[in-house]
């Protein structure tokens, strides 16, 4: 913070105020496993609400095929929330219990 002399500004006190810019909290979002939902219906996912391409959503499902979870994208929160909610209610519209969920990143 900064102060200008009286003389420069006719006599008017001026302060300027510099604010530091955080970047936003970020969140990786998650596909869990499960023996139900079929490997072509996650791969669906991946493509429709995560614009993944055919070769990254087949990648990331078999990571979660074989690992058990596999990470579909880093997002702000509310884009995070919202692409968790959608995978959710695609899922259970489609009959599968699908999880996904978000971490924060530290």
């Amino acid at each position: 913070m900064s102060f200008i002399p009286d003389n420069q500004t006719g006599g008017e006190s001026r302060v300027i105020v510099e604010k530091k810019l955080k970047e936003p909290d970020r969140y990786r979002v998650l596909l869990h496993n499960d023996d139900y939902t079929s490997m072509e219906f996650v791969v669906s996912i991946l493509c429709g609400i995560f614009h993944k391409t055919a070769e990254e959503a087949t990648a990331i499902m078999l990571a979660v095929h074989q690992r058990g979870v596999g990470q579909c994208g880093v997002y702000t929160l509310e884009i995070a929330e919202a692409k968790v909610r959608r995978v959710h209610n695609t899922a259970r519209a489609a009959g599968y219990p699908l999880k996904c969920t978000m971490e924060k990143i530290h």
